[in-house]
């Protein structure tokens, strides 16, 4: 037994010190927001990134105005339940909350899992569509000359060679050439390091331009991250400042808006991702493109600009437009806002109808044997509760 005992003692010693080893060694080469992603996913019951992870990072307040603009409720309000295929998904998928636009009113809204009207919900790459938003305020600003500037002329190390290429418009149509690899489960990605780091500019002004711009369709996060800093430097306000006056208080948001930053010294917001609102104020943003950048007939974004966004930039990519996806349903076109885990803001501009989707997963969902897409069956849902 004292044997058996002797030779735990010396497994866990060695044990220890492995792990020992393996904590040095990642101050030593720089790995260290391991430690951190880890405190923050594993220690709380997680396996990634979740909805309201917000609180365990520093956050830049997006303030509102004093004229906050309820939506109007519908003549219908609620009065159609949620479909059966619906609410299974739902349910199986984790949303929080689900909500149907109807000609600018709300026909029907649900919320779960202790989530109501108010609640804060990370936006994840739906904020991909905001900050293409701001690039848009920018130009219209004169802070940006255009799509076709070069990302050279704001950071001079991508002034030479293949990165001298590089436009502004590049990095919002997701076509940077950089050589980002969008990784979410090895905790040594860039993705994760950008994610839980504290000095995100360095891990951005590190990324190379390794591919043409401007050719293809490349969905990469450093992409829009790289678009954030540009607009800052170019407008010389923190990101969430000039969210708050371009888009928060003119569209009348009833919350103040969270968007995580990188560190409490650096304060870089994260504009790949993490922008920290609800359902209702995240579909104003599907609102104002609807209607072309208009806002209480006020003109917050070039109408033109806003028309080149909501289409595929290249042929071969359609998918894609500038900052937001596309796609279509009953022949129609969509354009929407797209989170990791299920974050969407859906627009069906033929029939005036958004439909808006929080939740903690996205998936293809099998219903009877049946493999579609998430997205598709939103809409394919709301769409049977509208009678459409």
């Amino acid at each position: 037994m004292k044997r058996f005992l002797k030779i735990l003692k010396r497994i866990f010693q060695f044990l220890l010190i492995l792990i020992i080893l393996f904590v040095i060694g990642l101050y030593l080469f720089d790995y260290d927001y391991v430690i951190r992603g880890a405190r923050i996913v594993y220690a709380t019951g997680h396996n990634s990134a979740f909805i309201d992870d917000y609180t365990y990072f520093e956050n830049d307040t997006i303030q509102m105005g004093n004229n906050p603009q309820p939506w109007p409720m519908h003549k219908n309000y609620n009065t159609i339940e949620a479909t059966d295929r619906l609410k299974g998904t739902n349910k199986a998928l984790g949303t929080v909350a689900f909500v149907i636009i109807k000609n600018d009113s709300i026909w029907f809204e649900d919320y779960n899992d202790d989530f109501g009207i108010s609640s804060i919900s990370n936006s994840f790459s739906m904020a991909k569509s905001v900050t293409s938003a701001m690039m848009g305020k920018a130009i219209l600003d004169g802070y940006i000359k255009s799509l076709d500037q070069p990302v050279g002329d704001f950071f001079p190390q991508y002034a030479e060679g293949l990165a001298a290429k590089m436009t502004v418009g590049d990095l919002s149509s997701m076509a940077s050439g950089l050589d980002w690899v969008e990784h979410y489960t090895s905790p040594f990605s860039v993705t994760a390091r950008a994610y839980y780091d504290d000095d995100l500019a360095e891990t951005i002004l590190n990324q190379k331009v390794v591919l043409e711009p401007g050719q293809r369709v490349r969905y990469k996060s450093g992409s829009t991250q790289l678009l954030g800093m540009v607009i800052e430097k170019a407008t010389g306000k923190k990101m969430a400042e000039y969210l708050s006056e371009s888009f928060w208080k003119p569209m009348g948001m009833e919350k103040d808006g969270l968007w995580q930053v990188d560190d409490e010294d650096n304060r870089l917001a994260k504009t790949y991702c993490c922008i920290g609102s609800n359902a209702r104020d995240f579909a104003r943003f599907g609102k104002l493109y609807k209607d072309f950048g208009q806002w209480n007939g006020k003109q917050l974004l070039d109408s033109a600009f806003v028309a080149k966004s909501i289409k595929p930039r290249f042929e071969e990519d359609d998918d894609y437009g500038y900052g937001f996806w596309l796609l279509k349903h009953q022949g129609k076109d969509v354009f929407y806002m797209r989170g990791i885990l299920g974050q969407y803001v859906m627009v069906v501009p033929d029939d005036n109808v958004i439909v808006v989707r929080l939740g903690h997963q996205r998936a293809r969902v099998n219903i009877k044997g049946e493999r579609i897409q998430d997205t598709d069956l939103y809409l394919q849902e709301a769409y049977k509760m509208m009678g459409l």
